[in-house]
């Protein structure tokens, strides 16, 4: 993986060669949204704004084992106590399956995609550690053994050509996918969709021009331009900022049992969202509605202001 440092561009917009700005966000509900969360939701909320674009809320719930009981009502009123408003209706993956298994067709046909039927302690027994994890040795990749289970998962076959994109906030970034990840899980052997096919699937049925995530998703980039590439599907812009850490540095996140944002603290949690970003609000005292935030944090959005 090679970061090279980004060209400062001047605040307002890189949109004008665009024809619609549709940026969106799109919160798993294995959990309530935490500060973590909304520091997400608000970056990407202001840059379609600001770029007098459509936002779009996308309910990630493709993993239906892990949906916790209440988690998507939460989350949307939340979101709409904090003063977001999204442009279309509500996107559910849970919805989406067939979408999902019609491009896993069609990276068959191209052949692009094999079975595997390696379990995890296999898969540990033969794999290298790389930058990112473990790296599947690609022992299917030849073929399955004749006594193969019926649980099988279906891989991507991955190349080592560079895969690059320019970061609008961290620069060109630079990867190779068969050394540094290895073929990865488009399909687990439970039948659930994987994340980097759905989400890419989605982006394109939705037709989302900019991303804007944190960079804890970064090194996922390659791997879903890649898919991009295979399926036709035109290249989003990326946005990715630095993520939010607790007392011991750890990501603020619901497997680290962040806490969840309560509806009552919107003016103080979204004020918060913004210092986060390097947004330099006015004292929050200033402000008698939380749309009263939200108009100047539009106005005054830059996002040459975040931390690299």
């Amino acid at each position: 993986m090679i970061v090279r440092p980004r060209k400062k561009l001047k605040k307002g917009n890189l949109h004008n060669t665009l024809s619609e700005y549709r940026g969106r966000f799109a919160p798993s509900p294995s959990g309530s949204l935490h500060f973590g969360s909304l520091i997400a939701a608000t970056a990407s909320y202001l840059d379609a704004k600001a770029n007098q674009g459509k936002w779009l809320l996308r309910i990630e719930d493709l993993d239906q084992p892990r949906v916790q009981a209440g988690a998507i009502r939460s989350i949307i009123r939340l979101l709409e106590a904090y003063g977001f408003e999204w442009d279309e209706e509500i996107l559910y993956q849970s919805q989406r399956f067939s979408a999902y298994e019609s491009a896993i067709n069609e990276l068959s046909l191209s052949k692009h995609i094999y079975p595997c039927c390696c379990t995890r302690k296999q898969i540990k027994q033969t794999a290298t550690m790389g930058p990112y994890g473990l790296i599947y040795a690609g022992t299917c990749r030849r073929g399955m053994p004749i006594s193969a289970g019926s649980q099988q998962s279906t891989r991507l076959i991955t190349h080592n050509d560079a895969i690059s994109f320019e970061d609008r906030l961290q620069g060109e970034y630079v990867q190779h996918l068969s050394s540094e990840i290895g073929d990865f899980v488009l399909k687990r052997s439970d039948g659930i969709y994987a994340y980097q096919l759905a989400v890419v699937v989605d982006d394109d049925y939705q037709k989302i021009s900019d991303i804007v995530r944190g960079n804890d998703l970064l090194d996922n980039t390659a791997r879903q331009i890649y898919l991009q590439q295979l399926l036709g599907y035109k290249q989003p812009r990326y946005l990715h900022f630095p993520i939010a850490l607790d007392e011991n540095g750890n990501k603020l996140s619901k497997t680290n049992h962040a806490p969840e944002a309560e509806i009552k603290d919107g003016l103080k949690n979204i004020h918060k969202s913004l210092q986060f970003l390097g947004q330099m609000p006015p004292k929050m005292t200033d402000f008698a509605h939380i749309t009263d935030l939200w108009n100047w944090a539009i106005d005054h959005w830059d996002y040459n202001k975040i931390m690299r």
